[in-house]
């Protein structure tokens, strides 16, 4: 039997992506043109803060799909033998929620408490019928990753994103508080102020229906995230940190990430669908190099 996920529908989705990871995966910018970018006169606004305006590049968000097609344009979201000429690696759950040293600055994934490790198991071992990214939901914050365009003006920024489930937005004000008048949602409410030049943009109010990241890194609707941002040149220096004392030992600091700037606009995502969903054949887990 054949252990795959096969979402011919939901690949309407997730054709743009396809598109580019196919056949090889993009290449990472180089680190001597990452530091060429960043070299640059950071651009500023009038008053006197960083211009964050602009399309950013920083190839996040699709790494879960991996890049093979099988028989009748069906995508391989899960469970896939391997290509020729590949060896699949070994799973990564195997190693997740285990301790491993972590890196110099963030890390892969959070730090649960020992009494939840066997429920981030379970979401991970069942993620395609708990994971609301693949039913066209928002990814939530953080694991939907930086912006892919970044609108500013005085008073707000706006971050606009053409994630694998679909398009979204975030409206970030500099000039209030958390509102008080709504519910928990997908993406939190966010508010901005700048410290210096770097901005920062907290955000609260979730609701429990998405993850941290990939995996059943499940969270609280106490949930809080920090994420910065600092220009410069032309690049994005951004960092996120998400604190929820509930589940988490400590506050989870995500590794941080470089963008830079791109001339390709971002365009209206295709339509997000999850109707094969029932075709799941079993419930092997597929791996994740994420």
């Amino acid at each position: 039997m054949r252990r795959t996920i096969r979402f011919s529908l939901l690949a309407a989705c997730l054709a743009c992506a396809i598109s580019t990871l196919v056949g090889a995966q993009s290449p990472r910018m180089p680190a001597e043109r990452l530091a060429q970018l960043a070299s640059k006169p950071t651009p500023k606004m009038a008053a006197g803060v960083p211009d964050l305006n602009g399309t950013w590049d920083h190839l996040g968000g699709i790494e879960f799909v991996q890049p093979r097609q099988l028989d009748g344009g069906s995508v391989c979201i899960r469970g896939c033998a391997p290509a020729a000429g590949q060896t699949r690696p070994a799973p990564a759950a195997a190693a997740r929620p285990a301790a491993t040293p972590a890196p110099a600055v963030g890390t892969a994934f959070p730090k649960y408490k020992p009494e939840l490790l066997a429920k981030v198991t379970d979401l991970d071992t069942h993620q395609v019928e708990n994971d609301t990214v693949l039913k066209c939901q928002a990814p939530g914050v953080p694991r939907i990753v930086p912006p892919h365009k970044i609108i500013q003006n005085a008073r707000e920024l706006v971050f606009l994103y053409d994630d694998v489930s679909g398009g979204f937005f975030r409206v970030v004000p500099l000039d209030r508080p958390h509102r008080k008048d709504i519910g928990g949602s997908y993406l939190g409410d966010s508010i901005g102020r700048w410290e210096g030049d770097t901005l920062v943009v907290e955000t609260v109010n979730f609701n429990e229906e998405t993850w941290l990241t990939d995996n059943g890194a499940f969270h609280t609707k106490n949930l809080k995230v920090i994420e910065r941002l600092r220009r410069v040149g032309d690049t994005v220096q951004y960092q996120a940190v998400a604190e929820d004392p509930a589940v988490l030992a400590e506050p989870w600091t995500l590794r941080p990430q470089t963008l830079w700037v791109s001339d390709h606009e971002i365009e209206e995502p295709a339509r997000c669908e999850d109707r094969d969903l029932d075709h799941v054949v079993d419930g092997t887990h597929h791996t994740n190099p994420r």
